[in-house]
């Protein structure tokens, strides 16, 4: 591309020299020689004018005077009638500039100069238009390779970035080049970047919240899967796999809701449900698990609450954080039911150590952990409560209590105060 530029260029100043150039030297050339010729007649005018005067007053031609009034280089011939012909200076050879003048008293005067003076002053006149025509041509080039580099760098840059993109590094440059064209394609190259930075972040949040979401289910389900192999008792087959096809409906509610996020988390699909169901289904589930560790889980609050939200998402979030109390707190762990108004209020808490005051409700932020723990948990829990329109927060950091706050619909009959164990 440099090249290409510095030989347009050079043509486009070639061109106009040799327009403009040949032009000039004609009309130079031309101005030259009518100025001598003009300079040569006038001379012959001035010296007709003294012989003229001269012969008026019948005085002899004076060669010496009349040498002095003519241009160095020049020849004059002087003709007066009745006296011989006067020569001043050397007559030249060759291809002559001739003036010639006549007086009222027949005197005739010639006067010549070698055309060679007007080549040589036409010479020095080409020699500075070439000097001239030479310096536009090295400005020219000069020129032609500054606007290269200018152009061709910044489109080397752009090519570096683009195959930067292509090779997965999407981190905007933010480059400017001071030409707009370039520029708007620097523009729309930090824009795709950006746009390629948050789909790979999308994408990699994604598997890391699938990866820590999935992996206590699968867990339990493995588990279950055990347990059929191992019996010979129909009935506990039967109660087994109809356990582990909940669990893999809820395993497909959580990816179904994970991608969703991914895509948009503004989107859910939350629906009236029984939070008693899912509470119900979550103590039964972790109470094996707590049972081997000597822990006890219990619910306790008002029964019949109906709340809106999405039941598999409502299970995940609160299998999370049954799940963190169980791995990072102690003794018992209570999930109580409360109505606040026009929400359902599902707490969750323990005899633990709770969170480090330094952390609080950074606990909820992702790769933030007091435990040496992923950091994902909490922070994708907060993402799907929040996707259906609810909120977890932490109401109290020791001992830990944390609340899941969802839409209440209309209250039943049914509703009472119980205690679970």
């Amino acid at each position: 591309m440099r090249r290409r530029l510095i030989q347009s260029t050079l043509a486009v100043v070639l061109v106009v020299i040799a327009v403009f150039g040949v032009s000039l030297v004609i009309v130079e050339t031309r101005t030259i020689t009518s100025s001598a010729q003009d300079r040569i007649e006038s001379e012959a005018l001035r010296l007709a004018s003294i012989v003229e005067a001269n012969a008026a007053e019948r005085r002899p031609i004076d060669s010496d005077a009349l040498a002095e009034q003519l241009d160095p280089g020049r020849y004059a011939r002087i003709t007066v009638p009745g006296q011989p012909p006067v020569e001043i200076g050397e007559r030249p050879g060759g291809s002559v500039l001739r003036g010639t003048a006549k007086g009222e008293l027949g005197e005739l005067v010639v006067v010549e100069e070698p055309r060679s003076a007007v080549t040589q002053e036409v010479g020095r006149t080409l020699a500075v238009v070439g000097a001239v025509a030479l310096l536009a041509v090295v400005a020219a080039v000069a020129l032609a390779i500054r606007q290269a580099n200018r152009l061709a760098s910044p489109l080397t840059d752009l090519a570096e970035t683009a195959e930067r993109l292509g090779s997965g590094d999407p981190r905007p440059r933010h480059r400017r080049y001071g030409v707009p064209e370039l520029d708007r394609v620097a523009d729309v190259l930090d824009s795709s970047a950006e746009r390629i930075g948050r789909m790979l972040t999308a994408e990699r949040r994604l598997a890391a919240d699938a990866s820590h979401q999935l992996r206590t289910p699968l867990t339990a389900l493995s588990m279950r899967l055990e347990e059929i192999t191992v019996t010979d008792d129909l009935a506990t087959v039967r109660e087994e796999a109809t356990i582990a096809l909940a669990q893999v409906e809820r395993l497909t509610d959580v990816v179904q809701r994970l991608l969703t996020n991914s895509r948009d988390p503004r989107t859910g699909s939350a629906v009236p449900f029984d939070l008693d169901e899912v509470v119900k289904q979550q103590v039964e589930e972790w109470r094996p698990a707590y049972r081997s560790e000597g822990r006890a889980i219990v619910r306790s609050g008002k029964t019949g609450v109906r709340a809106f939200g999405t039941p598999g998402a409502v299970a995940q979030v609160l299998a999370t954080l049954v799940e963190n109390a169980l791995m990072h707190g102690g003794g018992t762990v209570a999930l109580r039911t409360r109505v606040v108004g026009n929400q359902a209020v599902l707490e969750v808490t323990d005899e633990g150590p709770g969170v480090p005051p330094d952390l609080g409700n950074r606990i909820f932020e992702r790769a933030i952990s007091g435990r040496n723990s992923t950091g994902i948990g909490l922070a994708v829990a907060r993402d799907l409560a929040e996707a259906d329109g609810g909120r977890l927060e932490l109401l109290q950091a020791q001992p830990p209590v944390f609340a899941l706050f969802l839409s209440r619909t209309e209250p039943e009959r049914g509703e009472r105060e119980h205690t679970v164990r």
